[in-house]
């Protein structure tokens, strides 16, 4: 049999195929040490990507007031200089807020905390005086009196030695490790500049090379999933933004109410840990109930039920319908992506599930209502309360039982006439 040139090279790019994947499949260390050598080196680019999507969103907007400015000029510079500044001036406000207030409760913690220990000492002695068997049970199952003090002493000095050394040598690995961040942080906000000021001559690079690897209509097809991608994150970001606002205002609102300590330190938290959806804001909620409890315990717990009620409204009420409703995505399945993003992804799935499902949704969203149109299905059976269906084989057996009714009365017909 006489083999062409391009059977010949499939039997070739086939071989050659195997090869490698025998070679993945059993250099699995190499691969893994390979890849996270490549991540390494293209950290700071995806971490520039990330950061100019999202100074996209305030820029743009920044950039459309601009053009309607007759006879101005420069448009794209000065919205992001703009941009800029008002990212300098949110986080500045921010931290002219925490750091007061932080100072101001690391050092009412610090007076009112003896008085705390000498509480809680007092409190666990008149429990275990009002109760001695409990006492008792404490005395001989913790064995106290024949604890070899010494030896926990020696094991004590011995453990701080080996965690100097461990210090030192930590001290050394963090200050590589500081200039390594502070250097990949420059190249992110440099290339995300560089993105932000041709990100016009970005996208039409990528859609010569879209057209010149895929067919053209995988290439329209690509394009426009990636421009609904485009358009469900953008809006994500802005109804996260929105989102979390409005729980801060919340919990401020609610502690002045009940008269709580820290309103200002507290409630900032709360609302920069719930840009992780659903479970970030238990992070301010035990931060902001440690504060309290020092302060005065019943607070603390009055917080924590107040916490829970706002924790209850925003999950189901506020993050579904502000984030839900701008990203096109119903109530009902932003709670299910978050949770799997959750599951999936841990902290990073949560943000990331709730757009990439909004994308999915309307990819399904599209799809069937293409395959409704092309199959012509009656629009009443699509309706909310269709009208009752019936099978085609129902019809034919409830059309042949009706034959075989009619034919026995016209039987049974024909014999009494018959007989008459």
């Amino acid at each position: 049999m006489e083999i062409d040139k391009k059977t010949l090279r499939s039997i070739m790019l086939g071989a050659v195929g195997c090869i490698v994947l025998y070679w993945l499949l059993h250099e699995t260390e190499r691969i893994k040490v390979f890849l996270n050598g490549i991540i390494q080196i293209v950290n700071p680019f995806i971490i520039g990507g990330g950061l100019a999507f999202i100074l996209n969103v305030p820029m743009r907007a920044i950039e459309r007031q601009l053009r309607r400015i007759p006879g101005m000029r420069g448009h794209r510079v000065i919205a992001i200089i703009l941009t800029i500044l008002l990212i300098v001036m949110i986080l500045v406000l921010v931290f002219n807020m925490l750091i007061p207030q932080l100072k101001e409760t690391v050092l009412t913690i610090g007076q009112q905390l003896p008085g705390f220990v000498n509480r809680t000492e007092r409190l666990i002695s008149k429990a275990l005086g009002d109760n001695p068997k409990t006492l008792q049970w404490v005395l001989e199952n913790t064995e106290l009196q024949d604890f070899d003090w010494t030896g926990f002493t020696k094991r004590i000095v011995d453990f701080a030695g080996q965690g100097l050394t461990k210090v030192i040598n930590g001290t050394v690995t963090a200050v590589g490790g500081v200039i390594n961040t502070v250097w990949n942080v420059f190249l992110a906000v440099v290339f995300a500049l560089y993105c932000l000021a041709g990100k016009e001559t970005l996208a039409r690079q990528g859609r010569r090379l879209a057209y010149s690897v895929f067919l053209e209509k995988w290439a329209d097809r690509i394009i426009d999933i990636l421009r609904l991608a485009n358009t469900t994150f953008s809006n994500f970001f802005s109804g996260q933004c929105l989102e979390v606002v409005i729980l801060g205002s919340l919990f401020a609102v609610g502690m002045s109410i009940f008269k709580m300590p820290y309103v200002p330190l507290v409630s900032v938290l709360v609302a920069i840990t719930a840009f992780i959806p659903v479970v970030g804001a238990w992070i301010g909620c035990i931060l902001g109930a440690f504060f309290i409890l020092v302060n005065d315990p019943m607070q603390a717990v009055w917080f924590i039920v107040l916490f829970v009620v706002l924790q209850e409204i925003e999950n189901n009420l506020i993050y579904p319908r502000v984030v839900g409703t701008s990203i096109g995505l119903p109530s009902m399945w932003v709670l299910v992506a978050v949770t799997l993003g959750g599951e999936l992804m841990g902290v990073a799935g949560m943000m990331l599930m709730v757009p990439l499902a909004s994308v999915i949704y309307a990819l399904l969203k599209g799809f069937c209502n293409n395959r409704v149109e092309c199959l012509e299905i009656d629009s009443e059976k699509l309706q909310a309360q269709p009208p009752v269906l019936k099978s085609k084989l129902k019809e034919k057996r409830e059309a042949i039982k009706s034959a075989r009714s009619a034919n026995s009365t016209k039987q049974k017909t024909g014999q009494d006439q018959k007989d008459q």
